[in-house]
């Protein structure tokens, strides 16, 4: 009976055939260039990276360690390298309003080259336009302007005389205007005269000074029309002199960079402002002022001139191809840029120099990368990616605005146009959460790329691991694999992924085992990697986190948890579950035990009535009174009372795959036909008594291997699996070698008839036409003791 169900040694792993591999070690390798069992990923990333149409952004989906942060990285090298150098951008000052500085962009490299011939034209100008208004030329030409300012004030003075004359009075300019003097016989008064006079004289002298001032209103204004004239006249002399010698330069720069609107308005626009602050020029002289007794000085003019800075906002010069940004902490000033602040004197200035590029400017052109998780933890940031994709320019704002604190003064600098390719890195379920409720991200992100966890186990994969291996070899300086060590890595990947016909794509665990050999390779003094050397790697790794199997072991040794691994009992039985320390798992048997007994409450989930249960393990436990009712109660009633406890047990249980476990502790409490103890029992079961698959079979096999290896092989100790888990065993070489020498078993099953027979030893029995089962089987036995119950139960209710 058993032999039907037993597995023979072939089925219980699936080794890598190292002859087949033609090489001896990984030096004879080429290193892995792409990546490894990623196809459907792979081509959808390409894919994106070369659609350039709007809303074509991508998604990389798939757990941490299976490459798709490093293959995104190396594949989009790969495009940006096939992409022009983007073009440079400047922030310069707006002469028309300074609040608003203006973006300029320029071909790649030519920024810097901006930057220097404006800053460095500004200090010759500062250098030459004092020289020059301090030569003799000047002076001469601003003399002969003075000269006939004087000679028409002087006229201007006369006629004013003589006008005074008639009202007694005598005008005398004077370093604070003009002044009147009182005329006696002609000639001006002196001071003692105008004192020795009376009142009455006075007040007659007052009165036509009034009138005079009344009357020489109209030549008065002649004076001042003189002062505007001679002004206006330097002014324009300045201007003019100004103009020849800044023309000069301004033309190499125009002429330079006169391939763009833009810059040609700028380039105008900062001719102009020069010669209208040309006395700005013309001092040398630093206008300071000293506040208290700590005299601390503000340079204006240096202040002024800051309006012909070029702020080098992006500057590509260095760059050979398409950029490629990877921020890893995109908060809101990183992706967007920022407008900084300087101190003075404890108020808080800005200018346009002080605008600073985010990863969005840096981007531009090319590529950003980020992690989702990086970019949904910092505020706003997510809000303000998506408005700029749509709006396809970055506007710099202020942060503080976006909070909705009161902002002192800030700029508000033109925008730069966006031409960008998002690349986001992230799981399918934060994916899938912004697919669902996020409308920008369906019209953003039109790309997702998922990067599975296992591939094909094929040849061709197998010697694509070879080449990774080789590739980190190459790179990291390790000691080189002979080919029986890359036999069990490729052994170890399929263990990873629990699949005999299947490779792990988490590369990250493979690495790790790489590194680890690679020292236990050192300390032994070889100089080749082999088999030996990955088997104690992957030990000592077990052997860090296994702690907390050790001690669960002991106690089972001890006798503190209870578990029979031998004999037979009635409504008890050991389920396998699988419990893990961090990266760690391990296999763990537990007791079930199950009372029956009249009544009508049907099954009784202790673990549920003490809240230990999860939602799963509590569906699965429904499932049971599914098939005892579609079982035994098709055509009659059934008073069955049924409790289940897992014994021993102090935490949540949840999951399906103890529910056949179940069940067949239920079997053998209403039947009373023991159970044999050795045989543990994981898989699920459905409402038609078909086993279905479960998780962690080769931890569950292991542990229970384990507790039996501790307390004593007997030889007939082993564990019933579901038949479609066959595929998932990967075992260890200790419990391979058990069961090939008999001490120990492994059953693959199919429904629960095949598994109570197995542990029971009777025959489930097949309802027979007159509607009853084989005597003496467990189904005959079943529908007895139901009978039994349900009289017991009818009488009851009578009395």
């Amino acid at each position: 009976m058993y032999n039907n169900y037993r597995l023979p040694i072939e089925k219980l792993t699936s080794p890598c055939n190292v002859e087949d591999l033609q090489f001896e070690t990984t030096a004879n390798l080429d290193p892995l260039k792409g990546i490894i069992g990623q196809k459907r990923g792979a081509e959808a990333l390409s894919f994106g990276l070369k659609i350039r149409k709007r809303g074509y952004n991508i998604y990389v989906a798939g757990i941490s360690g299976t490459g798709r942060s490093s293959y995104t990285k190396s594949i989009t090298e790969e495009f940006a390298s096939q992409l022009p150098i983007p073009y440079d951008w400047v922030y310069v000052y707006n002469f028309k309003n300074r609040n608003c500085p203006s973006a300029l962009s320029l071909e790649p490299g030519i920024g810097i080259q901006f930057k220097n011939d404006i800053e460095e034209m500004i200090e010759k100008l500062k250098k030459i336009i004092p020289e020059t208004f301090k030569g003799v030329e000047y002076e001469v030409r601003k003399n002969e302007i003075m000269k006939v300012f004087q000679q028409k004030n002087q006229e201007v003075m006369q006629e004013l005389n003589e006008k005074a004359k008639e009202y007694g009075f005598y005008f005398t300019a004077t370093e604070n205007g003009l002044m009147t003097t009182p005329l006696k016989d002609g000639i001006p008064m002196k001071q003692e005269e105008y004192e020795g006079l009376s009142p009455a004289e006075i007040e007659d002298i007052m009165e036509m000074s009034n009138q005079l001032n009344i009357n020489t209103i109209e030549i008065i204004d002649k004076f001042r029309m003189l002062e505007e004239e001679v002004r206006k006249k330097i002014k324009q002399l300045d201007q003019y002199i100004c103009y020849d010698i800044v023309n000069f330069d301004i033309n190499k720069i125009y002429k330079k960079y006169a391939q763009r609107k833009s810059t040609v308005e700028y380039i105008n626009n900062l001719e102009k402002d020069i010669i209208e602050n040309i006395d700005k020029f013309k001092s040398s002289n630093e206008e300071t002022k000293s506040l208290g007794p700590l005299e601390i000085p503000i340079n204006q003019e240096e202040n002024f001139f800051n309006r012909y800075k070029i702020n080098l906002f992006i500057d590509n010069s260095g760059l050979s191809h398409a950029p490629i940004i990877d921020e890893s902490n995109p908060t809101f000033n990183n992706l967007l840029g920022s407008i900084e602040y300087k101190n003075e004197l404890g108020v808080l200035k800005t200018d346009f120099m002080q605008i600073k590029p985010g990863a969005l400017h840096l981007a531009n052109g090319g590529f950003l990368v980020i992690h989702i998780k990086e970019l949904l933890s910092n505020s706003f940031s997510w809000d303000i990616l998506k408005r700029a994709l749509k709006a396809e320019e970055v506007n710099i704002e202020n942060l503080n605005k976006q909070m909705g604190h009161v902002v002192a003064s800030t700029l508000k600098p033109e925008p730069v146009p966006l031409n960008i390719k998002i690349i986001l890195i992230g799981d399918y379920y934060t994916y899938s959460a912004l697919y669902s409720y996020d409308d920008d991200f369906r019209k953003l992100f039109k790309v997702m790329a998922e990067f599975d966890v296992e591939m094909i186990k094929s040849q061709e994969n197998i010697y694509k691991m070879a080449e990774f291996i080789a590739d980190h070899c190459e790179k990291e300086g390790l000691k080189h694999f002979d080919k029986w060590a890359v036999g069990r890595v490729v052994e170890y990947s399929s263990r990873l992924a629990d699949h005999q016909d299947k490779l792990t794509s988490r590369f990250n665990q493979i690495v790790e085992i790489l590194y680890e050999s690679d020292l236990w390779a050192e300390e032994d003094g070889a100089s080749i990697i082999s088999k030996k050397h990955i088997e104690k790697a992957i030990r000592e790794k077990i052997n860090r986190s296994s702690k907390y199997e050790e001690k669960l072991s002991e106690m089972f040794v001890d006798g503190s948890l209870l578990i029979d691994v031998d004999g037979e009992k009635i409504g008890q039985i050991n389920g396998l579950a699988v419990m893990g320390t961090g990266e760690y798992s391990f296999g763990k048997p537990s007791r079930i035990t199950v009372a029956t007994y009249s009544g009508e409450e049907g099954i009784i989930n202790i673990e549920r009535e003490a809240k230990q249960s999860g939602n799963i393990h509590d569906k699965g436990v429904f499932i049971l009174s599914g098939y005892l009712g579609e079982k035994y109660a098709k055509f009659e009633p059934m008073g069955l009372t049924v409790s289940i406890g897992f014994e021993q047990n102090y935490s949540i249980i949840d999951g399906d795959s103890a529910s056949s476990t179940e069940l067949y502790a239920i079997l053998s409490s209403i039947s009373e036909v023991p159970i044999k103890q050795y045989i543990a029992v994981t898989g699920s079961v459905n409402q038609k008594g078909e086993i279905q698959p479960i998780g962690g079979v080769n931890e569950k096999i292991e542990g229970f291997f384990e507790i039996c290896k501790l307390k004593g092989l007997t030889g007939e100790q082993g564990v019933m699996i579901p038949s479609q888990n066959i595929k998932n065993l990967m075992l260890k070489e200790e419990v391979i070698n058990a069961v090939k020498n008999n001490e120990f078993h492994i059953y693959a099953i199919n429904t629960i008839e095949q598994g109570i027979e197995i542990l029971t030893g009777k025959k489930a029995g097949v309802l027979g036409e007159c509607g009853e089962y084989p005597e003496n089987t467990i189904n005959n036995l079943i529908m007895k003791k139901l009978r039994k119950m349900t009289n017991i139960e009818t009488r009851e209710r009578k009395n």
